[in-house]
């Protein structure tokens, strides 16, 4: 059967690539990569044709895709970070299997876990919160889910595609239920070389934003893991705790 293979090829960091994605970029005969999104050096593994998305259509994607694996090539379209968050892939895959063409995902580090391994943090942290929320801000896309409703759950709350509206995401925000000291970072081009990092407050983090000049390309995280007051050690490595592989210690 035909397939194309929907690639991540992870944050920006080529060492970040899958030893499974690169090792299909290298052989493939057709690539459609999503423009600059995609970092310079990973291109470079791509040994066949290749195709910027980025001035294309849904349409003529879609041909691409199609043409290339009737003709039985190997054809990947190639995604930063992760391709099942925010790739708009599920309209391709199932335009292809219209035309009994099988799709395959390959997954890949997606550049919120970046982010938070650029700000040191962990994003579940007992006593604080067992939660992460991933969302973004609503314009031309709409988004079905309150932002003011999600804020009540007081979890760690990641948002991508919106650091442009982070004035409003903090109204939001606040007006939900998270305190205007609630920390907020801003992790720009996470695991690039030419990655920044602002850190604040609901109540200060759009204005530190822009004077960095940052307006895309940037992951929003909001919660009180990035700089915890307090926190629990985690149950899994207390003495006290039996599991499968370990007996409680006196």
């Amino acid at each position: 059967m035909s397939r194309v293979y929907f690639v991540g090829c992870g944050p920006g960091d080529p060492d970040l690539i899958t030893v499974k994605a690169k090792d299909i970029l290298e052989r493939a005969d057709t690539v459609v990569y999503s423009g600059s999104l995609i970092p310079g050096p990973i291109l470079d593994m791509c040994r066949g044709e290749t195709h910027d998305a980025s001035g294309m259509v849904r349409e003529e994607i879609f041909e691409i895709l199609l043409r290339g694996a009737r003709d039985g090539k190997l054809v990947v379209r190639l995604h930063d970070g992760d391709p099942t968050i925010y790739g708009a892939i599920r309209e391709q895959m199932d335009g292809l299997r219209g035309e009994g063409v099988e799709s395959v995902i390959i997954p890949g580090v997606t550049s919120f876990l970046a982010a938070a391994a650029a700000l040191g943090a962990q994003l579940t942290l007992p006593g604080v919160t067992q939660s992460v929320i991933i969302t973004r801000a609503e314009r031309r896309t709409r988004v079905p889910e309150s932002l003011r409703r999600l804020a009540g759950n007081k979890a760690t709350m990641v948002f991508y595609l919106s650091v442009h509206l982070l004035d409003g995401i903090a109204r939001d925000l606040i007006a939900g239920g998270y305190g205007e000291t609630t920390p907020a970072a801003v992790v720009y081009r996470a695991s690039w070389s030419d990655q920044k990092v602002v850190l604040g407050t609901l109540a200060d983090i759009a204005e530190k934003t822009r004077s960095h000049g940052i307006t895309k390309t940037a992951i929003i995280i909001v919660g009180d893991v990035i700089n915890p007051e307090s926190y629990e050690y985690s149950r899994l490595y207390d003495k006290s705790f039996t599991h499968g592989y370990r007996t409680k210690r006196q």
